[in-house]
């Protein structure tokens, strides 16, 4: 496309922009690259070839040429915006947040820009202060759904449950397939016979046909509700039709987990010795998801002298840094193969100045993400006077768990919960590794934390599991659900409550459909009816 006759500059830029906006990509970036052939310094035409970029998946490319139009035009809040949204997706925090700022300095009025910002701040953790950037948006477009979801999104993790059903609401009405919506919705309260969304929920999941996103979202939320209502098996059919075409669409094979497993375990072997940064900051809870992990975070970070850091990624990605392994995966057998030749102390050292922005002082503080059990043994070589903390529970209740969960489709380390089975063979192999840690790491070192002993005995374990942290007791701890910190996980609605025991022993109640999950488990030598966790 080439420019037209009487077409300045700017009307050209516009017109860009304009095609940009449609998806019009080649036409756009002809433009774009006619507007550069004139003005090598013309920020607007540097801003959309980022904006192409981003648009491509590609946000190593955007952040240089989103950086590129920052720098050429000072006042335009757009560009540092989106280099922010870019380097936080390339866990580029502290950058991200430095971008973030200059962008909320030059005074944004458009509302995209506004809601970025937002996204920046709720994907760094800060919660409290995204919020104010997602009502603004969407109070300057309160016709667009996808305002209205983040701004729920974010009250949610804030504890502002009211706010955020009003929000999902909002967005609904807006657009009725928002399925993310719907599936979050759901979670917030407890449906009942006279309040529910079945039929709206029912003719969604009819329309969605094979998307398998939309499958997904609308029948965990047609899975919330039946459960709600007290028929679990007509839950569990739901959730089996959500994610059976999830399930074909990711094609999983459990020979990759299993090879996983084994090179985790050959990252530290009984005999060998761990000489890595000799900081004791940082306290590790690990374990399958679903399992406790985020109630147990509340606990220890509710003590006066612990922080909740909360799931990060740190950790793997300064190990996929430092090896320099092949490949897009940051958790995979090369990498772990390739950590046990790297200088760990240099990357314990790294890990702590990685997070020392979300961490001010001296305290303790927890890394609450649930995969770093694979790690382990690297992390007790790496920082080996670092607390490790693994979650168990019921290898029936942990899979069904797993298997009720709506877990970010982006990330293919999840992708064994698509299916019962699946599912079952994950657990078996968690649980083989969980034991090998429990053979070789030291037990002033590495504990495992039972939930459904935490439910039975909350204060006991509690005061065993900070001993074994190094801190007093503090009764603060008992009262984990008062605190008001934010809380980005799927737990965000239960750890709001005091401890409760009605999820242990839920898998009796879906009866023989668990059937694959069971046999899966027995099959790798997990009796049931005798485990006791």
């Amino acid at each position: 496309m080439t420019a037209q006759p009487s077409e300045t500059h700017a009307q050209r830029l516009a017109r860009a922009e304009r095609l940009m906006a449609e998806k019009a990509y080649e036409p756009a970036h002809a433009l774009c690259m006619e507007a550069l052939s004139v003005d090598p310094d013309a920020a607007g035409a540097w801003f959309l070839l980022g904006v192409l970029a981003a648009d491509h998946d590609n946000p190593g490319k955007a952040a240089e040429l989103f950086g590129r139009a920052a720098a050429l035009d000072l006042d335009d809040p757009r560009a540092p915006a989106q280099l922010a949204r870019c380097l936080i997706a390339l866990n580029r925090r502290a950058e991200a947040l430095t971008q973030a700022q200059v962008a909320a300095g030059r005074g944004p009025a458009d509302a995209l820009t506004l809601d970025t910002l937002g996204v920046v701040y709720s994907r760094a953790g800060l919660h409290e202060r995204a919020i104010g950037f997602f009502e603004t948006a969407a109070a300057r477009e309160p016709r667009n759904a996808s305002f209205a979801y983040n701004l729920a999104a974010s009250r949610q993790f804030s504890g502002d449950f009211e706010g955020a059903e009003a929000a999902y609401a909002q967005a609904l009405a807006l657009d009725p397939s928002l399925h993310r919506a719907w599936s979050s919705r759901v979670q917030l309260r407890r449906q009942t016979p006279e309040a529910n969304f079945i039929p709206q929920l029912e003719t969604q999941f009819a329309a969605a046909g094979q998307d398998a996103d939309r499958r997904l979202h609308l029948g965990h939320a047609l899975a919330k509700t039946y459960e709600d209502l007290g028929e679990h098996q007509v839950a569990l059919d739901w959730l089996i039709k959500a994610k059976s075409a999830k399930r074909r669409q990711v094609g999983y094979d459990r020979r990759a987990d299993a090879d996983l497993f084994a090179a985790a375990k050959a990252t530290f072997g009984a005999g060998d010795v761990a000489a890595g940064d000799p900081s004791d900051r940082p306290i590790f809870i690990v374990g399958l998801p679903r399992t406790g992990t985020t109630l147990a975070d509340r606990i220890l970070s509710s003590h006066p002298r612990v922080t909740s850091a909360g799931e990060l990624t740190n950790f793997g990605l300064i190990l996929k840094r430092m090896t320099g392994s092949p490949g897009a995966f940051v958790l995979d057998e090369t990498t772990l193969e390739a950590a046990c030749e790297i200088d760990l102390q240099k990357a314990g050292a790294a890990y702590l100045q990685s997070v020392a922005p979300l961490v001010a002082g001296e305290g303790r503080f927890v890394d609450k993400m649930p995969l770093n059990f694979v790690y382990a043994g690297l992390i007790h070589r790496a920082l080996p006077q670092a607390r490790i903390i693994c979650l168990r529970r019921h290898p029936m209740d942990a899979g069904l768990s797993n298997f009720r969960q709506l877990f970010a489709t982006g990330f293919s380390y999840y992708d064994y919960a698509y299916d019962l089975a699946d599912t079952g063979a994950y657990y078996a192999g968690f649980d083989r590794l969980a034991a090998h840690w429990r053979a070789v790491l030291p037990a002033d070192r590495f504990t495992e934390l039972a939930y459904e002993d935490l439910v039975a005995d909350q204060e006991g374990e509690t005061r065993r599991i900070l001993d074994f942290c190094g801190l007093d007791f503090d009764p603060r701890c008992l009262a984990f659900h008062e605190n008001a910190a934010p809380v980005a996980t799927a737990s965000s609605v239960q750890v709001r409550s005091p401890i409760y025991a009605s999820s242990i022993g839920r898998w009796r109640k879906y009866g023989p459909g668990l059937a694959p999950l069971r046999s899966a488990l027995e099959a790798a030598g997990i009796q049931i009816e005798d485990q006791g966790r």
